[in-house]
Parts: C-alpha cells; sequence; structure tokens
C-alpha cells in the first residue's frame, strides 16, 4: 500500500431515463475529513447516502461533491413558486431606505432555493425516483474510486519526493557526525588560544583545571544522541513510507520531532561547519514538513 495524497479530482458523467447528470469531486488537504455537498434543488434526500459514499474511502481532506442535473424529456417544465418570490421582493422593499442596497435583479431572485423548481421531478412515481437516485449513487460511487486512484497517483509522487528528502537528511546526518567528531579537538585549541591571550607571569591556569574545563565544554558540545535519534528518525520515517495508508497525521509528528534534535545541533554546535550544517538539517526538514501536510 502507497501513501496517498489529500489533493485530487474526478468527474463522472452519464444519463438516467432521460435526465443527463454530472458529478464532480475534488479534495483537498485539510485536518479531518470534511465533507460538502452541492445538490441542485429537490436533491436533498441525496446528501446523506452521498456524504456516506464520500466517507468510505477518504479518512482525511477537504471534499467536495457536486452533482449537476439536465433533464432532456419532452414537456419538461420549470415552476416558480411566485408567492415566494413576491414574499422575497416585498422584504427587499420593507428594507427600502433603512438599508443602502441596489434593487435586487431578477437572476438573483430566481436563483434562491425554493423560488424555481422542475416541475417533471414531482410527478415522478416513488419507483421511478428512487430508481433515478440509485443510478446517481452509483454514479458516485465511481467519482469517489477515481477521486482516490487520483490521490493515490499523486501519493505516488510525494513518496519519491519524500524518499528524496530522507535522503538528503541521512547524507546531512552523515556529514554532521564527521564534523562533530572533531569538535572537541577544535574546542581544545581554541581553549588554549584564548589562555594565551588572557596569560599573565602571574597567572597560569593549571594543566588539570584546563582538562577539566575542555572535558566540560566537550560534553556539553556532544551531538552523538541527537544525531543517533536522527538516524532513529529517518528509518521510522522509511517505515512509514513503506507502510503507506492515512499516515499523515503520525509523519507531521515524526517531522516536529526531526526539527528537534536538528535545533539541539544547532545550539550545541562548537564549529560553524556544524551550525551550517544544522541549518542545512532544518531546512530540508521543513521542506519535508510542507510536503506532509499533503499527506492524508
Amino acid at each position: 500500500m502507497s501513501i496517498s495524497s489529500m489533493t485530487g479530482f474526478a468527474r463522472v458523467a452519464d444519463e438516467h431515463e432521460g435526465t443527463a447528470w454530472v458529478w464532480e469531486v475534488k479534495s483537498v488537504n485539510g485536518r479531518g475529513l470534511d465533507l460538502r455537498c452541492r445538490l441542485p434543488a429537490g436533491a436533498d434526500r441525496l446528501d446523506g447516502p452521498a456524504r456516506e459514499r464520500l466517507s468510505r474511502g477518504l479518512s482525511r481532506g477537504n471534499v467536495q461533491a457536486q452533482l449537476s442535473t439536465r433533464t432532456g424529456r419532452e414537456g419538461a417544465s420549470l415552476t416558480v413558486d411566485r408567492a415566494f418570490l413576491d414574499e422575497l421582493i416585498a422584504l427587499h422593499e420593507s428594507y427600502a431606505g433603512r438599508v443602502d442596497s441596489a434593487p435586487p435583479r431578477l437572476d438573483r431572485l430566481l436563483s434562491v432555493r425554493g423560488v424555481v423548481e422542475f416541475g417533471e421531478e414531482a410527478a415522478l412515481d416513488e419507483g421511478t425516483l428512487a430508481a433515478w437516485d440509485a443510478a446517481v449513487l452509483a454514479g458516485l460511487d465511481t467519482a469517489v474510486a477515481a477521486l482516490i486512484r487520483s490521490r493515490e497517483e499523486e501519493g505516488t509522487r510525494l513518496a519519491q519526493v519524500l524518499a528524496d528528502l530522507l535522503a538528503e537528511i541521512e547524507t546531512l546526518v552523515a556529514r554532521a557526525q564527521a564534523t562533530a567528531e572533531a569538535q572537541p579537538s577544535a574546542l581544545s585549541a581554541r581553549m588554549h588560544e584564548r589562555l594565551r591571550e588572557l596569560e599573565t607571569g602571574e597567572t597560569v591556569l593549571p594543566e588539570e583545571r584546563l582538562a577539566q574545563e575542555i572535558a566540560l565544554l566537550v560534553a556539553k558540545a556532544d551531538v552523538r544522541e541527537e544525531l543517533d535519534r536522527l538516524r532513529a528518525h529517518v528509518a521510522a520515517a522509511r517505515d512509514l513510507l513503506g507502510e503507506g495508508g492515512a499516515v499523515g497525521r503520525r509523519f507531521d509528528f515524526l517531522c516536529q520531532e526531526f526539527n528537534r534534535e536538528a535545533n539541539t545541533i544547532c545550539s550545541k554546535a562548537a564549529t560553524m561547519e556544524l551550525t551550517n550544517i544544522g541549518l542545512e538539517l532544518k531546512t530540508a526538514i521543513d521542506r519535508m514538513r510542507e510536503q506532509i501536510q499533503n499527506v492524508e
């Protein structure tokens, strides 16, 4: 199983008994699973079944499904609820002078839900309407399956990007290891150099005390544990990529652990070279975390 992106799009079109319909389903990244259905007037009964189908194969993402219909039946007509339309106009006139607004446009009034209805839909018997609903919902199943494939394809590309970033982080850890091994010598040389600058004939620091101070500095600058944990995090991240599925939340938490170790390395660095490597690590980790935001 591979990882999936939260970004995808699918479109499915068909017709049933003279009525053409189109499902468009799209998703973008989100913290949880947020479902939104946009249905034509008179099709509100499909909202619950549509949401149930959308949630079957999706666990995260902001998902929007839109159903559009167009009838080709002879005798199809539109019914205008004139009483409702008159109420809307009267409501606007009642606020004239109190609220500064332009007169309402007819196209906007007609777009209000309930003003215009498809006349032939009301005439359908229960059996015909149930058959139409089943056909449309089956089309939604097809659209959801296509959306999942779209997200998996994007996930495959994401997985390669993440694998490359993990390889880059692993290389930086190896460089940091080599640089960190030279830190004790660099600290000792720096300490001796500063003491020579400060020493006078009357002030000389005993070698034993000097060795203790150097040992203390070396202990504070030891980054071996941080590097070991970074290597463990790289292995854990690769396991998540291999596991696949909805691993985005765990991967995001792991990125926080990556960043914590990189910050500690930068704070402990006793050489400019190790500081620069730590900054490169932070940059690579930030790039990885940006990509993780789109993993399901």
